[in-house]
């Protein structure tokens, strides 16, 4: 039986330039390709649609519906809790349909893939960290093409190696948060409009101090500001998720990393939020003192990694 193994790496959200709209496009998504937690799946051949996971499976049933896949058998290897703030769902489609076209030779683009499944769409960060990885800046949508155009990627550059993330996934507000995303994230995307005020302050934040910093190198300029933009959009969401970040934990966790790393931000609607740091020692006190904080508060997963500067790739054939 011929398989193919496919690795995909997971994304850190910052989050959206523009909830106004005024100017013709809505959101446009600033993030984070980083290695870690990660997706491996084994896709085999099958004349079923068979899996161990619910998302992949759904995967499946999209690229027989739209690309006329016969079948196949999925195995998700290794992952992470599904809503989760990691992009655990459109990560694992897109490395699905990988397997698949690399299994029966469709050459299926992610684009093609994205519109089929309506998968990273809204904001188009999976899409983009499953296509080509690193740091990523995507333009949004046109208003009224939701869903039906790919947002545009207007910046993409290497994550330098010496920086490293420090990524905490609790398990205490995990269930409330997947509940919210099922339930109520589509009417929150629907009736929020802050005021254009924001978005400007928001761009300019973005063009004028994280671009720059990026592309000089200054990780102690960009995580101020990464932590800056952050902060302002949670107040612009408070209203849907009760404060500035999900939930008291993950304020008591961006607390802690902001002793330790130049910036912190909530990832999405959460629960998983993380640090950038260059320094290893203190990447590695702000993971112990992490782990202490999420032992004591129903748990959780806490993890140092780097970024990663490609898109899902196949890591085995046979």
């Amino acid at each position: 039986m011929r398989y193919v193994r496919v690795f995909a790496p997971s994304h850190l959200h910052a989050g959206n330039l523009d909830l106004c709209g005024d100017m013709g496009r809505l959101y446009g998504t600033v993030g984070f390709t980083v290695e870690g937690p990660g997706i491996t799946v084994m896709v085999e051949e099958s004349e079923n649609l068979e899996s161990n996971d619910e998302h992949a499976l759904e995967a499946l049933r999209v690229l027989r519906d739209k690309f006329n896949v016969r079948g196949a058998r999925v195995t998700v290897e290794r992952g992470y809790p599904a809503y989760s703030g990691l992009g655990y769902v459109t990560d694992l489609y897109f490395a699905v349909a990988e397997g698949v076209s690399r299994l029966y030779g469709l050459d299926l683009r992610p684009e093609d893939v994205a519109r089929a499944a309506r998968r990273g769409m809204i904001t188009a960060l999976g899409l983009y960290a499953s296509k080509v990885g690193g740091f990523i800046v995507e333009g949004g949508f046109r208003r009224g093409l939701a869903e039906v155009e790919v947002p545009p990627l207007v910046f993409r550059g290497d994550l330098p190696p010496g920086w490293l993330f420090v990524v905490a996934l609790p398990y205490g507000p995990l269930r409330g948060i997947q509940e919210f995303r099922r339930a109520s994230e589509p009417r929150a995307l629907a009736e929020v409009r802050e005021d254009c005020g924001l978005a400007s302050r928001l761009s300019r934040l973005v063009l004028m101090r994280m671009l720059p910093a990026f592309v000089e190198g200054d990780l102690r300029e960009f995580g101020s500001a990464l932590t800056e933009f952050n902060r302002s959009l949670g107040l612009a969401w408070s209203r849907y998720q009760g404060g500035t970040y999900c939930c008291p934990l993950v304020e008591r966790g961006i607390e802690v990393l902001l002793r330790h790393a130049y910036g912190a931000a909530q990832s999405s609607w959460g629960p998983a939020f993380y640090g950038i740091t260059d320094d290893e020692a203190e990447a590695e006190r702000a993971a112990s003192e992490l782990r202490e904080l999420l032992s004591s508060s129903g748990g959780g997963e806490v993890l140092i990694t780097r970024g990663w500067n490609r898109g899902v790739e196949v890591v085995e054939y046979g």
